[in-house]
């Protein structure tokens, strides 16, 4: 390499399930059949609906320049009506909704928008690693706050009064939770957005799978003043089979929302209008729609539950989410030493949880992104191990 790399990219490393997709490709090469357990990448297509409207849309002619920073008109006053209908929130389409290249991208914007370097971040352990990873790149120190299995994977919120929280100015949470299925409840809602207000530090909600495997899905900004203190973030990957679509959301009070504008109108020039045209489409799915999504993840959690039962993990039945959280007898030193054996016997990958944090190092994580057919032959596979 002709130059140094940046200090901030010594910061991080390369995305996990990057890495293990090409160890996975390795091994394909050698001729080892893989079943991928791992990542939470919808395998089920959008709705009809969704792909007519884009291919209608696609193919006028006035529709392929640039797009507004903020989104169309049309999609921002979607988002609005469909945190209404679902979540009983009200926003002003036009100053408090932002629509993102997916909620991922998200988590940037906000950091790169509120943090300077050296300011703190709370980061739950476990939890999705790019809170952590981002937060290094901004140059921010990242305080984790345990969640605990016997508390339901909520916050000890004696431990958190007890941290140092001179510096911190955001807080990230994350509920339905991932990667442990636990619920979200409007009582852990009121006493996040208290812990905010008090403590002056903005409440991150991530919530892209409030839908899945839950019939009641709820916003943090249900919560009386929750605007004033925190923006949630919202994702179509998830409950509208589009992740490769890339939309998501960020909902705050409208000084927020400016803020992260500021940011992100640097980093792109807007989505595709005919995928914003057939995003709107989405956003007008019944409760049929979810419903039936739920039926098959079902189905799913109970071969991933008999994986489990196979492997001799403990879990929780009535987690929620997009994977089922197990965890692993005395038997293992720790959950990645038997998810490597799993691998190597059967050329199952199930994810180890240590990548989500020290909480996680006994627990292993299976995704529910797979066929009937898929979870059937892993789980003849697991069951014939030595």
């Amino acid at each position: 390499m002709i130059i140094s790399p940046a200090n901030r990219a010594s910061k991080v490393e390369e995305y996990y399930f990057s890495r293990n997709n090409r160890r996975l490709d390795a091994m394909r090469k050698n001729g080892v059949d893989i079943i991928n357990l791992g990542i939470g990448s919808p395998d089920m297509p959008p709705s009809a609906e969704v792909v007519k409207a884009l291919a209608e849309n696609a193919a006028r002619p006035d529709v392929h320049g640039y797009q507004p920073y903020v989104g169309i008109p049309q999609l921002r006053a979607g988002y609005a009506e469909w945190y209404a209908k679902w979540y009983g929130v009200q926003l002003d389409p036009d100053r408090e909704i932002l629509p993102l290249i997916g909620s991922k991208e998200g988590i940037m914007h906000i950091m790169m928008a509120f943090i300077n370097e050296g300011d703190g971040v709370l980061v739950p352990d476990p939890g999705y690693p790019t809170y952590s990873s981002v937060a290094k790149l901004v140059g921010a120190k990242t305080h984790t706050y345990k969640l605990h299995e016997h508390l339901g994977w909520q916050p000890d919120f004696d431990e958190l009064e007890k941290m140092d929280l001179t510096g911190v100015k955001i807080m990230w949470t994350n509920y339905s939770n991932m990667p442990t299925g636990a619920p979200a409840t409007m009582e852990l809602y009121e006493k996040i957005v208290d812990f905010g207000r008090r403590h002056k530090i903005l409440i991150c909600n991530d919530n892209p799978y409030s839908f899945i495997l839950n019939d009641h899905p709820i916003s943090i900004l249900a919560v009386e003043g929750a605007k004033d203190v925190c923006i949630e973030l919202n994702s179509m990957s998830k409950a509208h089979n589009m992740a490769g679509w890339r939309f998501g959301v960020a909902a705050s009070n409208a000084e927020v929302i400016e803020t992260v504008l500021r940011v992100k109108s640097n980093m792109d020039s807007g989505v595709f209008r005919p995928m914003q045209m057939a995003a709107v489409e989405a956003l007008k799915l019944d409760k049929d729609w979810f419903t039936a999504l739920n039926d098959e993840y079902r189905r799913r959690q109970k071969l991933a539950f008999e994986i489990m039962d196979a492997l001799g993990c403990r879990y929780n039945p009535k987690q929620g989410g997009l994977f089922v959280w197990a965890k692993v007898s005395d038997k293992w030193k720790d959950a990645e030493q038997q998810s490597d054996e799993i691998l190597n016997q059967t050329g199952v990958f199930i994810t180890p949880g240590f990548i989500f944090g020290s909480q996680g190092t006994r627990f292993l994580r299976i995704s529910l992104c797979a066929k009937m057919p898929v979870f059937e032959e892993a789980l003849r596979r697991i069951k014939s191990m030595k």
